[in-house]
């Protein structure tokens, strides 16, 4: 009996290493067949944290830890760094946003700046030291025009510059993890553990709580290309949206069972194209809308948790990581 043991201990162990060298049932996924991103060097360590773009589409901002401000003038093939005059105090920034030549940067501790040329000049606008919170995310939405959302969920709106302000929901939702704001002016925040998650629209008085789908613990949300909801939870967890409803969502899925760092962020560069990063070097990628996946295996080694990625338009998506990591997509290259 004992040999008839060990015989189906060895047998278990061959067919493990079939299903690992086949990659079957997602354990590890195959590269992709395109390797669209490029590694770009900037001189800073910080991490990055979001990226925006001027009217003139050569024109963009980076901004980051440590008081980081980048500018490209080549379309985002190289970064310089601008320095701004602030103190002694470090920031954190969090989230830029253009409309035209109209641009703002939130950042923490409390911080919000303002462009009105394109960033040549940059003003330090003034908050209430009774502001909830401190400015975590800006929307740009026209001349003097900006939506500007706390780190606790207070959202606001001026229209003369940052001279007066609006209050768009009353109260806050308490410190959150990460906040996105779909095109059509609806918000999602994870809780700062990420054991709830919060939707608010305008005309809504107060954000809508919303439990998670599982024991799980969220990682981070947003939207599609439809304005419907994804979700990102711990152990590399996905979820989509069946509808534009805010707890509508399709069964878990993983899409590689084999690593097990957490996946960061996700976008879409079309309505069926997806890309999702993580922790070391992670970066999958979907071409029919999340049901089969592959991995750019062509960054694994980029020394880098990539934290961020953003699609400025289809053709123009950055991702943005630890250290001053920065990769751009190329179109050419997909």
């Amino acid at each position: 009996m004992h040999a008839a043991f060990n015989w189906l201990k060895r047998g278990l162990v061959v067919l493990v290493a079939i299903t690992l060298a086949t990659g079957c049932s997602g354990y590890f996924l195959a590269d992709a067949d395109v390797h669209p991103w490029e590694t770009i060097q900037v001189p800073v360590e910080s991490t990055l944290s979001d990226v925006a773009f001027t009217e003139d589409p050569s024109h963009g901002w980076i901004v980051g830890s440590r008081n980081t401000l980048l500018e490209s003038l080549d379309g985002g093939d190289t970064w310089e760094v601008r320095e701004l005059s602030l103190g002694d105090q470090p920031y954190t920034f969090t989230s830029v946003d253009f409309a035209g030549n109209e641009g703002w940067v939130a950042g923490i501790p409390s911080v919000l700046l303002h462009t009105g040329d394109g960033g040549k000049t940059w003003e330090n606008v003034p908050l209430s030291k009774e502001l909830p919170g401190a400015p975590f995310l800006v929307t740009a939405i026209g001349p003097k025009s900006v939506e500007m959302a706390t780190d606790i969920g207070a959202i606001y709106r001026t229209e003369d510059g940052g001279r007066t302000w609006k209050a768009l929901v009353q109260g806050a939702v308490g410190v959150v993890r990460n906040m996105v704001r779909s095109d059509d002016g609806r918000y999602v925040a994870v809780s700062s553990r990420g054991n709830f998650y919060s939707t608010w629209a305008m005309g809504q008085d107060q954000w809508i709580p919303h439990n998670r789908q599982n024991s799980r613990r969220l990682q981070n949300m947003g939207f599609d290309w439809g304005g419907k909801l994804w979700a990102i939870a711990r152990g590399g967890q996905l979820r989509f949206s069946n509808s534009r409803a805010s707890d509508d969502f399709t069964e878990a899925l993983s899409p590689e069972f084999g690593t097990s760092w957490g996946l960061l962020d996700m976008a879409f560069r079309t309505a069926n194209e997806v890309w999702v990063t993580g922790g070391g070097g992670n970066l999958l990628c979907s071409f029919d809308g999340g049901t089969t996946w592959f991995k750019d295996k062509s960054v694994a080694d980029v020394p880098s948790n990539f934290y961020r990625v953003k699609f400025v338009s289809p053709d123009r998506g950055f991702i943005l990581g630890q250290q001053g990591t920065i990769l751009k997509y190329h179109p050419e290259s997909a």
